[in-house]
């Protein structure tokens, strides 16, 4: 849990020495031993601005106990040791995580297996929870909000995000605009997640990423307003967000050994469907089946099976070649299950990525599919919006490294603080990891400590990691030497009632 303020300046103020000028030297918990100081920033008023992530968004909600360590307020504590002064939040009414109708956290059972739950009972939560002081909160974090959200007109009606809804200053005002309203003297920008999550998390058939032209226009929008007047700032760049939880926990080959008659039934069609791909010039898109060899100790991984809507459609070939064995009618059925399929990939730089909600269909029954052929996963085909292929996994890559050449472009331009959160994530996806306080934090699913139970917003701890790579930019940018936030100091997981 994170210290009472007054506890962190007790820890981090020593007096060793009196002279008779009443001088006083400091042993402080500077990043240097230095005695603390702001260098050329002023923290006094500290306004962040971004989406769920600097809401403190995590295990699948919003919920008054989790915005206490989003990483804004992690900074804002430390701010408060060089000058740094309130930081307010728009706290929810409770801690259920969300509006009413809307789904609740999730919370660790500790029961292996069945280690995720919601919080039971009647989501309680209501808009308007936040009614006084609208337009001067200092986190202006909105889960959900893209680029060209900050700046949109409307966003904060009824019509447009709940969450900010709850605090604009008016129906009519923007996110940006209700921050500068407060004449800051220091500013954070984390955004453009959602410009590509939401891409993502449906498997790439919903919106598609924000184009890089139109988060060009939009970011710099935002950084002409927030800098105006040469106010300092610290900014943060893009991970991949193909490296969360929420994509890397499902395997792309965790099917055991089948039985040996339906491995052989398999590897036919599949062999035979490869073999005239082969003759038509095209690449196979089907592995070889591994039988269960009846031992134990043996661990036989067959891939998933997909859909991947980016290939050839060949139903009409598979239905052809089918149809004087299976009959015109269960022939078109299967060619028409085939005719995009193929087994998931994951030799770099091909690989597929299945959707952690997708986990619990592998191997079920699906409904009105032909006899024989309607195992999810196995003989029938992972649906598109249960996967991010490797065709819509590049074009996550390619939106994410534009944006992020404008953000870092954004930075030179108005020299601003820069914090490299991708190379962070790079880290936490690593073998190794990162470490510190006695830590480490990976990005592994519930065993990793640094994302939470939805598989994308970090825990308490996570959030930490973050705040403390943007103090190390601030401080590298502007002079300050702020001591890094104690990993041990914040949880991983919330008990079910708080």
């Amino acid at each position: 849990m994170i210290k009472n303020i007054k506890w962190l300046l007790l820890g981090s103020l020593a007096l060793v020495s009196c002279n008779d000028n009443d001088d006083v030297a400091m042993v402080t918990n500077s990043s240097d031993g230095l005695p603390l100081t702001a260098g050329s920033a002023d923290f006094s008023k500290y306004v962040a601005l971004g989406d769920s992530f600097a809401a403190g968004y995590c295990d699948n909600g919003l919920f008054i106990e989790g915005q206490k360590t989003s990483y804004p307020s992690i900074m804002a504590q430390q701010f408060s040791l060089v000058g740094g002064g309130a930081f307010t939040v728009p706290f929810m009414a409770d801690n259920n995580g969300g509006f009413v109708g809307g789904l609740t956290r999730m919370y660790f059972t500790g029961n292996s297996n069945s280690p995720v739950a919601l919080v039971p009972g009647v989501n309680t939560t209501v808009m308007g929870a936040v009614l006084a002081d609208k337009g001067k909160f200092n986190n202006i974090g909105i889960p959900g909000a893209k680029v060209g959200d900050l700046d949109l007109a409307g966003y904060g009606s009824s019509m447009g995000n709940p969450y900010y809804t709850r605090f604009a200053s008016s129906p009519m005002a923007t996110m940006v605009d209700d921050a500068v309203a407060q004449n800051p003297t220091f500013f954070s920008l984390f955004i453009g997640g959602n410009d590509v999550l939401g891409y993502a998390t449906s498997g790439g058939t919903g919106t598609p990423p924000t184009a890089t032209s139109v988060f060009d226009t939009k970011y710099n929008g935002l950084i002409n307003k927030l800098t105006a007047g040469g106010r300092k700032g610290v900014i943060g760049n893009l991970p991949y967000i193909t490296s969360l939880p929420l994509f890397t926990t499902v395997p792309k080959d965790p099917l055991p050994g089948l039985p040996a008659a339906n491995a052989t039934a398999l590897n036919q069609l599949f062999g035979g469907i490869n073999s005239a791909l082969t003759g038509a010039g095209l690449p196979a898109r089907f592995a070889t089946i591994v039988a269960d060899d009846g031992n134990p100790a043996t661990i036989e991984k067959n891939p998933l099976l997909i859909n991947d809507e980016s290939l050839i459609n060949i139903s009409a070939q598979i239905t052809a070649a089918l149809t004087p064995t299976f009959g015109a009618a269960n022939a078109a059925a299967i060619g028409g299950l085939y005719g995009t399929a193929r087994h998931a990939k994951n030799t770099a730089p091909n690989v597929d990525y299945i959707l952690l909600s997708a986990r619990g269909s592998i191997g079920a029954t699906q409904a009105g599919a032909p006899a024989n052929f309607n195992v999810i996963g196995i003989s029938f085909p992972m649906q598109d919006n249960t996967t991010v292929t490797i065709a819509e996994a590049n074009e996550i890559k390619i939106a994410t490294d534009a944006y992020n050449v404008t953000i870092a472009a954004a930075a030179t331009a108005k020299g601003l603080a820069f914090a490299d959160l991708k190379s962070v994530m790079a880290q936490l996806s690593s073998a190794t990891g990162v470490t510190a306080n006695g830590h480490t934090l990976k990005s592994t699913y519930i065993t990793g400590t640094a994302f939470s139970l939805d598989g994308v917003h970090p825990t308490p701890r996570g959030y930490a990691l973050i705040a403390n790579t943007f103090l190390s930019a601030i401080n590298a940018k502007y002079g300050s030497n702020m001591g890094a936030a104690n990993l041990a100091d914040y949880r991983v997981f919330f008990p079910v009632v708080l």
